[in-house]
């Protein structure tokens, strides 16, 4: 596979209801990956202005490009944001991410981490991660992968190594544009 391909992506909630669906995702070619990315066997999607389902079936359109990154058997996933004023990093600490056909799922467990283009790093959405531990019932073990998940994360953001890196997210943006616009 050489050319981007489309990709449904669908967030669920632990208790198994649909959290959202991305519609249309394109996957960035293997062989056209950074290295660094194919070492670490990751899986990254570009969309832009792409249609946004909500659980409640409401849907929006996203307003910006997004970059998003899955790194095999990791509780996290990383969408970088481009905006006016730089790339910001939202960081979704998530179950692993499942591939069925043209279709990828994960489990969406609240916590997010956020670096702003200033590198300021926030966490997030703690009392809702706190609610639907209880609601949910997680168990032990999801407990401490969610913990991993974000402790991996917090290692990462300030590091500047993969994927954190603006001039490869910027790279696979010109990319995936250049390939909409007729190029290779």
């Amino acid at each position: 596979m050489d050319t981007f391909e489309p990709y449904v992506i669908k967030s669920f909630k632990h208790d198994g209801h649909l959290h959202r669906m991305w519609l249309t995702n394109w996957r960035v070619p293997p062989a056209r990956l950074h290295p660094d990315h194919r070492q670490q066997e990751m899986m990254v999607f570009i969309n832009s202005h792409t249609k946004i389902r909500e659980a409640d079936g409401k849907e929006w359109v996203s307003r910006i490009p997004g970059i998003s990154f899955f790194i095999p058997r990791k509780w996290f996933n990383i969408v970088a944001l481009i905006e006016e004023n730089g790339i910001r990093y939202y960081c979704n600490i998530a179950s692993p991410l499942y591939v069925t056909q043209q279709i990828l799922t994960y489990i969406d467990y609240d916590l997010d981490v956020i670096r702003m283009p200033d590198r300021t790093v926030h966490i997030v959405d703690q009392e809702e991660y706190e609610l639907h531990k209880r609601n949910y019932h997680y168990s032990s073990l999801v407990e401490d992968k969610v913990k991993e998940g974000l402790a991996d994360v917090l290692a990462l953001v300030n590091s500047d190594k993969p994927p954190f890196q603006d001039d490869v997210v910027m790279h696979y943006f010109e990319l995936w544009e250049k390939h909409k616009n007729g190029g290779n």
